[in-house]
């Protein structure tokens, strides 16, 4: 995937997925970068029920918990100085249904380092 580092995101940034918005979604960020990821509830009987990170070591999840009104928050925390890609995967299923939850939706992140005076 090819990024423009000058729209990077630095510090903290909010991404909030309402219903009907695309299932994936690219970020980009710079080292250290903290995400707040708000899901709305969502139309159909399907719940938000967890959060995980394809690659923990550039994209950790450092916490979770879903609202009374089935609004969901992650919190992420981007590697502070390396650069890497990471999906962070945000599962879903009905309350009453048997078996594993599925995802739902997919945040890929993209960490890009500072560029080095030389």
């Amino acid at each position: 995937m090819s990024v423009s580092a000058g729209n990077c995101a630095a510090g903290r940034t909010r991404v909030t997925v309402s219903p009907g918005d695309a299932p994936v979604r690219r970020l980009c960020v710079r080292p250290g970068a903290e995400v707040s990821l708000v899901l709305r509830p969502r139309v159909d009987d399907r719940r938000w029920t967890a959060a995980r990170s394809s690659a923990p070591v550039f994209v950790l999840l450092s916490g979770w918990r879903v609202d009374a009104d089935g609004t969901a928050h992650a919190s992420l925390r981007c590697a502070g100085t390396r650069g890497g890609t990471a999906e962070v995967g945000v599962l879903a299923k009905a309350p009453d249904v048997a078996g594993a939850a599925g995802v739902a939706f997919t945040l890929g992140v993209t960490v890009v380092p500072y560029g080095r005076e030389g």
